[in-house]
């Protein structure tokens, strides 16, 4: 799907990554990547780290996250940065899905 112009949900692959959480892969290019994760309740996307920058967008549902030192409640509509290497995670608190935006695209999400 790398450099697709028009990417259709029907078409996309949904991937279990177990423990509640299906990951599926949108529209990217070697700059940007688009994700969509969608969390069971209680679901927990674990502290984890990576060298690119990533936006996450919640369109749905209710997550405790941890960006670096600070924790917060999200929901819908709600947006958070985080930088090359900071140290992130997440509690799902209520279902819903987070649309991730990656700078440069995640070659470890996708086989090109």
């Amino acid at each position: 799907m790398k450099n697709e112009r028009w990417v259709f949900h029907s078409d996309t692959k949904p991937e279990d990554l177990g423990n509640g959480v299906i990951r599926r892969v949108l529209a990217y290019s070697d700059d940007l990547m688009v994700v969509e994760n969608e969390f069971t309740e209680g679901a927990v996307g674990a502290l984890h780290s990576h060298p690119h920058t990533q936006i996450t967008y919640v369109k749905s549902g209710r997550f405790a996250f941890t960006i670096g030192d600070e924790q917060h409640i999200v929901s819908e509509g709600d947006t958070l940065l985080k930088t090359d290497g900071v140290i992130h995670g997440c509690t799902c608190l209520e279902a819903g899905i987070l649309l991730d935006i990656f700078n440069p695209y995640r070659k470890d999400f996708v086989e090109d």
